[in-house]
């Protein structure tokens, strides 16, 4: 039975979460298969740019995110899924050597008037650095059973 279901998503409930220290080899792989722009692959190409050093893709960035939540707490609660990401946000490069940390904050929670089972949770998770600065910021709704079905 899952640890975490709507019920326990309310507004001001935080959740933390480790994730990893970002490889070069992380950057270049994900980079080549997914987002091949010149300053994501090579060093030497990513010096004569406004990072100035080889960064991590902002969707490999969104993904190490999305692992560290799956990590922390969603692959133990009564998810359903989510509708979308509103607001992504990039606010600094993660660069070789970063090691990634995430927090989700509950902004608010609704259940669902058609469906008495279940509800929808609005989180604002944020992604920083081991020097604490945000690298990412988002704000998504996801979709819970309630407790309550899993008992029934």
């Amino acid at each position: 039975m899952p640890r975490w279901y709507f019920e326990d998503f309310t507004p001001g409930f935080v959740l933390h979460g480790q994730g990893p220290t970002v490889t070069r080899e992380d950057i270049i792989d994900f980079a080549t298969k997914f987002d091949p722009q010149p300053f994501h692959l090579s060093d030497e190409a990513a010096k004569g740019t406004l990072f100035g050093a080889l960064c991590a893709s902002g969707w490999h960035t969104a993904s190490m995110c999305m692992r560290m939540m799956c990590d922390a707490w969603l692959l133990d609660s009564a998810s359903l899924g989510s509708p979308g990401v509103d607001n992504l946000r990039w606010l600094k490069p993660v660069f070789v050597g970063d090691t990634l940390r995430f927090t989700l904050t509950v902004l608010e929670q609704r259940p669902s008037r058609s469906r008495p089972d279940m509800g929808s949770v609005l989180g604002k998770q944020e992604v920083h650095n081991q020097k604490g600065e945000a690298v990412l910021e988002m704000t998504s709704w996801a979709m819970f059973r309630k407790r309550a079905a899993d008992a029934q």
